[in-house]
């Protein structure tokens, strides 16, 4: 997946995956009661965060194509080309899908 965004220092740009449908025995639970996703794919990462006492960039641990877990309520919403991305820092990004 190409995208002409290019998150700066240390954030990521992640793409929500999509939630499957919830059944509670034979109930639907319906869009409006779900919890918000907090599995997504890296789809961009930034050069990495400059370290104040050497000046060396220290790379992200994660790349484009991981799947991860991230922080409830973190980061900012972006809507480009009819998609919508979320822009995190790496330190709200939990753990990676394995």
């Amino acid at each position: 997946m190409s995208i002409n965004i290019q998150p700066l220092g240390d954030r990521v740009l992640l793409k929500e995956l999509e939630a499957t449908e919830e059944k509670i025995g034979s109930i639907y639970v319906p869009d409006t009661a779900k919890e918000k996703p907090q599995q997504a794919e890296v789809v961009a990462v930034g050069p990495g965060k400059v370290d104040e006492k050497t000046g060396d960039r220290r790379p992200l641990d994660v790349k484009v194509g991981d799947k991860v877990i991230y922080a409830k309520y973190s980061g900012t919403e972006v809507k480009y080309g009819g998609e919508k991305y979320i822009l995190i820092e790496q330190d709200n990004v939990l753990a990676k899908l394995l």
